[in-house]
């Protein structure tokens, strides 16, 4: 399977967005403007390029190493990119930033290591764990969410979910490792 493909091409195009999407973060000179709308298309473009590069390296055949390591490393850095802007623009608290990059980077870790054993798919939970997180960050975004008040509370109640869930499926992914490893040494 040649490692140019058209899945393969959307996992890097998301991780040439997250530069672009840190500075529009970033450059937003108006509190609350038209950067931050840039900042929530670019978000929502790349979270779309996530679901459709699957899709095609699951329908057409094209799924390859490459896209294994990528696909996984490109949702970390997006997502973790958004929550650390957050957190350095006093948006979003540091310890909620700090559990979810911690669980996200260190199951990604636990699955390259159990990887001889066998590979560990994304659950159903870690799907949700991630539609969670996607919808939180879009809150987040939302100029909106910064000068409705109540809209920051459904932010922040919306975050805690997400929160709670990544770290449930995140405990859940090191028994399935550990069940993995187990398995394999048994054998």
């Amino acid at each position: 399977m040649p490692t140019l493909n058209i899945a393969n091409v959307l996992t890097t195009l998301r991780i040439l967005m997250v530069p672009f999407f840190i500075w529009a973060l970033v450059a937003d000179e108006k509190e609350y403007g038209l950067m931050r709308w840039v900042a929530v298309a670019i978000f929502a473009v790349a979270m779309y390029t996530d679901k459709l590069d699957g899709d095609l390296a699951r329908s057409r055949g094209l799924i390859t190493n490459f896209g294994k390591i990528a696909d996984p490393i490109a949702d970390k850095l997006l997502t973790g990119s958004a929550l650390v802007m957050f957190s350095i623009l006093a948006e979003l608290p540091w310890w909620i930033t700090i559990v979810i990059l911690v669980r996200e980077w260190g199951i990604t870790l636990i699955r390259f290591v159990v990887i001889r054993y066998g590979v560990m798919a994304a659950s159903r939970g870690g799907k949700l764990k991630t539609v969670m997180q996607t919808v939180a960050i879009v809150l987040y975004l939302l100029p909106w969410t910064h000068t409705l008040d109540w809209l920051g509370v459904v932010a922040f109640i919306v975050m805690l979910l997400a929160l709670a869930v990544t770290v449930v499926t995140g405990l859940d992914y090191l028994l399935k490792a550990w069940q993995l490893r187990a398995a394999a040494t048994r054998d």
